[in-house]
């Protein structure tokens, strides 16, 4: 009978790893409705339904920059049916600024799924024609300009005090809650620049203007807009995006979110809505994660300085 019970415990094991999700996902996004983490979570959101049978359900909770969600993910159910989006360089700089109550290494990122380029925009009827435009404007008048990005110690936060670093320039960083909100004040001309992606870019394409693009080559959606390599500045970077689990959840089942992810990740839909939307595709399945993240910690170690935020 021992040997019986042993055998119907594994084999209901099995059937329920192959079987997952067998109910909907809980999938928290720590930022606004409307932004890049948003959106992919509802096109991932899509994907799955086709894969699965099972829909995610995004709930956004905004706030302090996605801390408002990481401070308080591993009070969450660890079983596998609670995510959240997680953000790079935010996972990093964050704990180092010291207003956060999680660390890096508290959060358990399973997968990594992409990233967006780095890309500084004005508005359409702007002053500012070219990069050169903007620089020179700042460089008459130091601190005057402000630049929104969304939250601070964020991806747009380091890259903002990265092209300071790299013109020689001073602006104001004006920090939002999330994309939807910068767009509303570059769309109102509240800021005179935004530093933010090419997804950005795309859904705002015929209301802004793209000075810059941190890609190895220029976008094929923005054809006259230069790479900051080619303005003079060796800059190719951008905002990374995956999904972490609290981090009680047993490694079996962090595998199975990592691998329920990946597939919806190299589905061919997904694939092409992420290119039309600006996305930039990686795959960072659980077994690399830990190598990603410490080469991550390094690069980012530069920006921290530049913010202030590490010696």
């Amino acid at each position: 009978m021992r040997k019986f019970i042993v055998a119907f415990a594994a084999i209901t094991s099995l059937t329920a790893f192959a079987q997952f999700p067998d109910k909907n996902i809980n999938y928290i996004i720590p930022f606004t409705a409307g932004g890049e983490s948003d959106v992919a979570a509802r096109q991932q959101g899509i994907i799955a339904r086709k894969l699965t049978g099972k829909d995610f359900i995004v709930q956004n909770k905004a706030g302090a920059g996605g801390a408002l969600v990481w401070n308080t993910i591993n009070r969450e159910p660890a079983d596998g049916y609670t995510v959240a989006g997680v953000n790079l360089p935010h996972l990093v700089l964050q704990p180092m600024e010291g207003n956060v109550q999680f660390k890096t290494d508290d959060i358990a990122s399973v997968y990594w799924f992409h990233f967006t380029p780095d890309a500084i925009v004005v508005p359409g009827d702007s002053k500012y024609k070219t990069l050169a435009d903007l620089i020179a404007d700042a460089k008459a008048n130091p601190g005057k300009l402000n630049v929104g990005g969304s939250a601070l110690n964020s991806a747009n936060h380091a890259a903002a005090v990265r092209f300071e670093s790299l013109a020689g320039v001073k602006f104001t960083y004006v920090p939002f809650k999330g994309t939807a909100d910068m767009a509303t004040a570059i769309l109102g001309k509240h800021v005179d620049a935004a530093m933010s992606y090419t997804t950005f870019a795309i859904a705002q394409k015929e209301k802004v203007r793209v000075l810059a693009v941190a890609t190895e080559k220029r976008h094929p959606l923005f054809p006259n807009a230069p790479t900051f390599k080619e303005a003079g500045f060796n800059w190719v970077d951008g905002a990374y995006r995956g999904v972490a689990v609290p981090k009680a959840t047993p490694d079996a089942i962090k595998k199975q979110i990592s691998d329920l992810f990946a597939k919806i990740n190299a589905d061919p839909d997904m694939k092409k809505q992420m290119a039309d939307g600006g996305f930039e595709w990686i795959d960072v399945p659980l077994d690399r994660v830990a190598a990603f993240m410490d080469e991550r910690k390094r690069a980012y170690t530069e920006a921290a300085k530049l913010l202030g935020l590490a010696k």
